[in-house]
């Protein structure tokens, strides 16, 4: 009698751990400006992390969706580079163990690769798991990236002092190894940064580093974002520039911060009470529209 195959690959042996947290970050569902991303691409180079556990993707992609890529060289097929969910493994600035789950999102047997996640983070004696993502928010790019949870514990969600949302919206994987992480007795969470609309289709490192700085403070990581810092600080210059530099994007700019203000409960000394002030949906698409005019081709 033959046993069924695992579906995935462990390269070496699964090592011991010391009650690591597990980051997760799949492709494939919402992330605005790429924010998580390139926050688990930071994570990845900082904890210079090494190939653990590869999943298998026959069992878990569709490649004709997800076609793998030829390498042709002088007309030889030289190699054919799959793309495959992966987990990686390494270590924190203070020792600390830390596993990645990056990669595609599965296309298929979502319950069956939660379930074999779970199995695997029990194996390795994982202590919390956080996923990430990014989505648009109305919020400009003058005020701090916020964050917002999601969680099967309502403690955990209590606990974090993040946004709490009321909606039912399309689930990602992330969503469903939160649940069947959470049934095992392991806590688990997901991050989600705020990105301001007319930025979402750029990248936007204030987000990742909010992301990664949140991650450690819950884990209790010691990583370095100061690269991200640095090039959020760019951006934020650039961004100004442009807007200062249009007397509309300015004062459009300035009532998108005074809604964003008054919906977080920041009143401001300037604050004029019988105006009225538009939606912040309403101002970041006028805002979106104006940086838009601004790019070459753009439309007036």
């Amino acid at each position: 009698m033959t046993s069924t195959p695992l579906p995935f690959t462990v390269k070496g042996q699964l090592p011991t751990l010391d009650s690591p947290v597990l980051i997760v970050m799949l492709n494939g569902w919402i992330d605005a400006s790429g924010a998580a991303n390139a926050a688990m691409e930071h994570l990845k180079n900082a904890i210079v992390s090494r190939d653990l556990i590869t999943f298998d993707g026959d069992a878990f992609i569709d490649y004709r969706a997800r076609r793998p890529m030829m390498e042709l060289r002088e007309g030889v097929n030289t190699r054919i580079v799959w793309s495959c969910p992966e987990m990686r493994v390494g270590n924190d600035e203070d020792g600390n163990d830390v596993l990645l789950l990056t990669g595609p999102e599965p296309d298929t047997a979502w319950q069956h690769f939660a379930r074999t996640v779970a199995g695997l983070a029990q194996q390795l004696g994982v202590e919390k798991m956080i996923g990430m993502g990014a989505y648009p928010y109305g919020a400009p790019h003058t005020r701090a990236v916020g964050l917002s949870t999601t969680s099967p514990d309502a403690d955990i969600a209590a606990r974090l002092s993040f946004t709490k949302n009321s909606v039912d919206v399309p689930a990602g994987v992330e969503a469903i190894l939160e649940h069947a992480l959470h049934d095992i007795g392991i806590p688990a969470m997901g991050m989600w940064a705020q990105i301001p609309h007319y930025v979402a289709s750029m990248a936007y490192p204030a987000a990742s580093a909010a992301l990664v700085e949140a991650i450690c403070l819950e884990a209790g990581l010691t990583l370095d974002t100061s690269a991200l810092r640095r090039e959020a600080g760019v951006q934020r210059e650039r961004l100004d520039q442009l807007v200062s530099s249009n007397p509309e994007h300015a004062e459009m700019l300035g009532k998108l911060e005074t809604a964003y203000d008054e919906i977080h409960g920041i009143r401001s000394s300037t604050t004029n009470d019988d105006a009225v002030i538009p939606s912040v949906d309403e101002l970041a698409a006028e805002v979106e529209q104006f940086l838009r005019d601004q790019q070459p081709g753009g439309q007036s």
